[in-house]
């Protein structure tokens, strides 16, 4: 037996434990999904709220930054940031696209008017340009 094929039934047996893993992943992700969902129950979803609500309520240091407007100004000039940046990279990323859609426009025409067999005509570009072969020998 070469090396190679050794390589080769070693690599299948390991596909085959990876198929093996990645079946045993889903069984137990459906089995937690389906147990979670069993204990949420809705005398757990009620008392869960009030818990959520009561820990809400008794954050004073958050009331008082949102009071006081300091907060929102630092939101509002992070967003502000964070969109200015990302249109920029967004109008840099279409300036790319439109020279390379003029460049592959460009080769593609080059490549229709190399093309052209004798004695027919090419289709003229969005230029006004039409090339014949019998226009030409006139």
């Amino acid at each position: 037996m070469s090396r190679f094929e050794r390589l080769q039934r070693r690599v299948a047996k390991r596909e085959q434990l990876l198929e093996g893993r990645y079946e045993q992943a889903l069984e137990r992700k459906n089995t937690l999904k389906a147990r979670w969902q069993e204990a949420w129950t809705p005398g757990r979803i009620v008392v869960a709220g009030l818990a959520a609500g009561f820990v809400v309520g008794r954050a004073e240091p958050v009331k008082l930054a949102a009071k006081s407007g300091h907060l929102m100004q630092l939101l509002t000039l992070l967003s502000g940031l964070f969109a200015g940046s990302s249109a920029q990279q967004a109008a840099d990323q279409a300036d790319r696209a439109a020279g390379e859609a003029g460049q592959a426009a460009d080769s593609a025409q080059a490549a229709a008017e190399a093309t052209v067999a004798p004695g027919y005509t090419a289709v003229a570009s969005k230029r006004g340009k039409a090339h014949s072969s019998t226009t030409e020998q006139a």
